[in-house]
């Protein structure tokens, strides 16, 4: 069996289905490759897995006619709460302050994933083949070929290009012999919701501890989202805990700003490490999301960053497509990797900053990094640069998350 599509997604995670969503609606043939079964569904309500969308991202999601949908079912943040833990330093950021309805929202996984794959649903340019797999692809001057593995047979895929959206482990960056810098920062995240006593005002808390930051962000239903950053070698103890256990220790960590713990969800780990690509296009190739780039949860831009890939190559994929030029040509894929750069490496950086000086415990240094945060409150310019970064603004934006359409 052969087809032809203009664009072939290999990964239907949330970026891909966001980019096949996005060219879809504007008339792209696409073809979405997902390893697994697309089950939006199934997961737990209490314990499903949550992401924070910065006010970028809500930008994007309208623009792909998506915000309608999800807007009764996320969680605004309405504030910011920056501090350290044992020092003096804090700061904080709030919606009036940045003259937004909101620096950012809370939404599960599940949720976005039911209104993306609804949307794609909707599209009749869009194919989504799963549970698939790519066996082997080949690259000519005119476009790539793909050997797909669905339901016990073989399939051939010709596009005009290929991208990958199949996450950190990437088999396509791999095969393409694209090399890799990483950093191990020897810190596990332990994730679960947590319902506290009193009502989370819709502020995200931001701790940063001895072993790591600690996240707790606000959900529906008077839940919060947990984020907790622990030293590798003391992550399985924290895992094997009761959950009396765990909210005893979780409340010693993080103090009684919310009152109580008195509820915690399922557990899950997930060792944290910072990966980026030494390239992020090929000959009729894009790289996009976790592909590219893995990041620490601190400050929770991962996700973002990825959806400006999306909006970003969606951009440059229908300009060339508006002018008659080859989606799939170098010039146009150049385009793409010239605007990411910057974005990418101003995230990476600051993300990997915040991590090493929030781990320094020398008091010179814990002195000067409070008095910086104490001094960022009180300083309305570093600030405002600080929350656009944060809420994804800052940079050259694509059209999306400018809030205009694609």
């Amino acid at each position: 069996m052969s087809r032809e599509t203009d664009v072939l997604i290999i990964g239907g995670g949330l970026v891909g289905a966001s980019l096949a969503c996005a060219l879809g609606q504007a008339g792209v043939r696409v073809t979405m490759v997902e390893a697994s079964p697309v089950c939006v569904d199934q997961q737990p309500a209490y314990d499903e897995r949550s992401i924070a969308l910065a006010q970028g991202s809500q930008r994007i999601f309208s623009g792909l006619g998506l915000w309608q949908s999800l807007q009764d079912q996320v969680c605004p943040i309405h504030t910011i709460h920056v501090s350290d833990r044992g020092h003096f330093g804090f700061t904080r950021l709030r919606r009036e302050e940045e003259g937004v309805p909101a620096l950012g929202y809370v939404a599960t996984a599940r949720v976005l994933g039911k209104a993306l794959f609804a949307r794609l649903d909707e599209l009749d340019t869009v194919e989504v083949l799963a549970p698939a797999q790519l066996v082997d692809f080949r690259v000519s001057r005119e476009s790539v070929e793909a050997d797909l593995a669905l339901d016990g047979t073989s399939l051939t895929c010709t596009a005009k290009l290929l991208v990958a959206a199949d996450g950190a482990q990437s088999s396509i960056r791999a095969q393409l012999g694209i090399e890799t810098t990483q950093r191990d920062y020897a810190q596990t995240a332990v994730i679960a919701n947590v319902t506290p006593e009193l009502p989370h005002r819709n502020i995200a808390y931001e701790r940063f501890t001895d072993t790591g930051p600690m996240a707790l962000l606000p959900m529906t239903e008077q839940r919060s989202a947990l984020v907790w950053t622990v030293r590798s070698d003391q992550s399985d103890a924290i895992m094997e805990l009761d959950d009396a256990q765990f909210l005893s220790r979780l409340q010693a960590r993080f103090g009684y700003r919310l009152g109580r713990f008195l509820k915690a969800g399922q557990r899950h780990a997930y060792p944290l490490y910072l990966l980026r690509a030494r390239e992020s296009i090929r000959p009729r190739m894009a790289l996009i999301g976790n592909a590219i780039h893995t990041l620490h949860p601190v400050a929770g831009q991962g996700f973002n960053l990825g959806l400006r890939d999306v909006a970003t190559l969606a951009e440059v994929i229908m300009d060339a497509q508006r002018n008659g030029r080859d989606i799939g040509g170098s010039s146009v894929l150049e385009r793409y990797a010239d605007w990411r750069q910057a974005d990418q490496r101003r995230v990476a950086v600051f993300t990997d900053s915040m991590v090493r000086l929030f781990s320094q415990t020398l008091p010179p240094v814990t002195w000067l990094r409070d008095a910086g945060m104490l001094a960022l409150d009180f300083c309305p310019p570093a600030k405002r640069w600080f929350g656009r970064l944060t809420m994804g603004r800052a940079g050259r934006l694509p059209r999306l998350a400018r809030g205009l359409d694609l």
